[in-house]
């Protein structure tokens, strides 16, 4: 939409009172969730948008108005309405500047550097990553546009990211003119794309991370796992492998783009077309259950926005995950399941978002949160409570023995095994039962080991 400018070639004007209107707009727990699109239909009624930075390493945004009558039109009406975006409660009020303005004055809208001089790489960021996307996925995506010698996915800062390279520059012209800004599955999954500064793709091997389709011969070993099998990436029961059917673009149903973003379709229970965000768990024990555990508990599903005991029924608690599939994943896999002697219940919750007040515990901008990055990976790790759980960010001397003095006092630890993946050190914990291992992971997650601020998840793997 012509909108995004690089943060590095912004200078600001800077007001001296910050309750000063102004036709800038500060907007504050903008998520990874949240898109540029997203805020631009939020405040589009009331004026045109000229200029939108997205401040994501702080989870905010600033958006400069046409005039002030138009923003404060905006913060007029959202100081009496909360406005929601993407089931995530954002704050807006008036910037202490009064206009961005960029140093290069030759920048129009989207026109940088690298997409003032169109060549035949694409680099294309996934936002709102809900579902895995492989080379298999990106190839039936951008294939129609000419012929795709050769595509490169990786993870950095910004998020999921692949380069994809054309057999010619109108071919790589024709795929971001006509996907820019759309959805690789229905609601999710956006292509934000621009043309890369190379010229040529290095691709050492053909797999699911990177492929050559001119070269079928290159070897399709995986740097970086673990030798040990089995232990480089426990769990992995509904990954998308390759050669699994993918999706049908650009338009595709939600609960079809879900079934063929895993293998074998989904988990029963699971439809994939749930849009409620908040969650009600009861039949808890109350004398030994907090916010923090409940935070490391649903945390495994999807991000925590908010989490509330309620004060008349000590037993019952509010948890809001950040959108309907996160809160579907975590009633399929947690209602049953057993936590410090008690049966939990788990229930989709008639309210659609928590209210803040001095009750309500924060967790939306917490680091803690597993879906920031990694998302597809952790999703297709998602499973009920098991008798074996996953240690990782461990300090690089720990033992087995350290490990099991850690964990020993929420049950009877059957096996243990301290390994290396990826260069880090991880282990795996066997309990005698799932509600050792539950109790294991709702109070020892986020601990801390010689300094070491360790993780933890359940494991689909039987033994050790």
């Amino acid at each position: 939409m012509g909108m995004k400018f690089n943060i590095r070639h912004i200078c600001f004007q800077v007001s001296a009172k910050m309750t000063e209107p102004s036709k800038v707009i500060h907007i504050r727990n903008v998520g990874h969730e949240i898109s540029e699109n997203d805020l631009l239909l939020m405040v589009q009624p009331f004026g045109v948008v000229t200029k939108l930075v997205m401040l994501r390493a702080k989870n905010q945004a600033l958006l400069q108005m046409q005039d002030v009558a138009a923003a404060v039109g905006v913060v007029q009406y959202y100081t009496s309405v909360q406005p929601s975006v993407r089931g995530r409660n954002v704050y807006i009020q008036f910037s202490s500047h009064q206009e961005l303005t960029t140093m290069d004055q030759n920048v129009q809208g989207r026109k940088g550097d690298q997409d003032s001089q169109p060549n035949r790489v694409l680099l294309a960021t996934i936002q709102h990553l809900l579902y895995p996307i492989t080379v298999e996925v990106l190839h039936q995506v951008f294939s129609p546009y000419g012929f795709v010698e050769k595509i490169v996915t990786f993870q950095k800062s910004a998020g999921f990211q692949a380069l994809i390279q054309y057999q010619s520059r109108l071919s790589a012209v024709s795929a971001r003119n006509s996907l820019q800004g759309r959805n690789i599955y229905d609601g999710c999954c956006t292509l934000d794309i621009q043309f890369s500064n190379l010229s040529e793709l290095q691709v050492n091997s053909n797999n699911e991370r990177s492929r050559d389709f001119t070269n079928s011969s290159l070897p399709s070993e995986q740097t970086g796992r673990s030798s040990q099998p089995g232990y480089g990436d426990v769990g992995g029961l509904y990954a998308l492998q390759p050669g699994a059917s993918a999706v049908a673009f650009p338009q595709i149903g939600n609960t079809t783009a879900i079934a063929t973003a895993f293998v074998g379709g989904l988990p029963p229970g699971i439809s994939g077309t749930n849009d409620r965000c908040t969650v009600l768990a009861s039949n808890l024990n109350s004398e030994k259950i907090d916010e923090d555990k409940l935070f490391n508990l649903f945390s495994v599903y999807g991000n925590i926005v908010r989490v509330k005991l309620l004060r008349n029924k000590p037993d019952h608690a509010l948890i809001q995950m950040s959108d309907g599939f996160q809160s579907e994943l975590a009633v399929n896999f947690l209602k049953g399941a057993m936590l410090f002697g008690k049966r939990l219940e788990v229930n989709f919750s008639k309210h659609p978002s928590i209210t803040s007040d001095p009750d309500t515990h924060e967790y939306s901008t917490s680091y803690l949160n597993r879906f920031n990055r990694n998302a597809a990976k952790n999703y297709r790790y998602c499973c009920s409570p098991t008798k074996m759980i996953h240690l990782s960010s461990l300090p690089e001397d720990i033992t087995e023995d350290e490990i099991m003095t850690h964990l020993e006092d929420h049950g009877n630890i059957v096996n243990t095994k301290v390994f290396e993946s990826n260069g880090k050190k991880q282990a795996l914990v066997l309990f005698e039962t799932e509600e050792q291992a539950t109790e294991a992971l709702v109070c020892k997650h986020a601990s801390t080991i010689d300094g070491s601020v360790i993780r933890i998840s359940f494991s689909q793997l039987q033994s050790i």
